[in-house]
């Protein structure tokens, strides 16, 4: 061997990147990802209508169910009334991984795998910076990542449980 080739400094590799899984969902015909690991189980609504409770709450008309999960009542919010889309017929609900919410959608379009997520652009300046993570790449297209968090804050809950237990929830 060439003594020159033996002080070479080893070549480095790129660390491959750590890909993230995540499920693709449509609402009124739009795409949104979530990280997969935020969802605890996808249900169908047939199969919550049993469990689900009316909720009428004026103030969060995108608020429209409850569940009861481990002792805990989850509030079921409308992806279709929460971004304003047009109206929809949801048949799945992601049941979410510590908060209190379920989202309501139409159908689960794919699983994937992410690499990175691009920040939102400095356009998004209000509300939506707690809805989203951020913007999906994806070959096909790009999607925006909804946080599990973003959907009821600390006082829509608060309210909200103000409202269940007075009662306006039958039983």
């Amino acid at each position: 061997m060439n003594g020159a080739a033996q002080n070479r400094p080893p070549v480095r590799m790129p660390a491959p990147q750590k890909q993230e899984p995540v499920i693709v969902f449509a609402v009124s015909g739009v795409e949104f990802a979530i990280p997969a690991a935020a969802v605890h189980e996808i249900r169908s609504t047939d199969s919550l209508a049993g469990e689900a409770a009316m909720l009428e709450q004026p103030d969060f008309p995108w608020v429209r169910h409850s569940i009861e999960r481990s002792g805990t009542v989850q509030y079921v919010v409308s992806m279709g009334t929460f971004f304003g889309l047009g109206r929809t017929r949801p048949s799945l609900v992601l049941v979410l991984r510590g908060v209190r919410c379920a989202l309501l959608v139409d159908r689960i379009e794919r699983m994937d795998a992410l690499s990175s997520i691009q920040a939102l652009p400095r356009a998004f300046r209000g509300q939506e910076r707690r809805w989203y993570l951020g913007l999906a790449l994806f070959a096909d297209g790009v999607v925006p990542m909804v946080n599990p968090q973003g959907f009821l804050t600390a006082a829509h809950l608060e309210r909200l449980d103000a409202h269940v237990a007075a009662g306006a929830v039958p039983a």
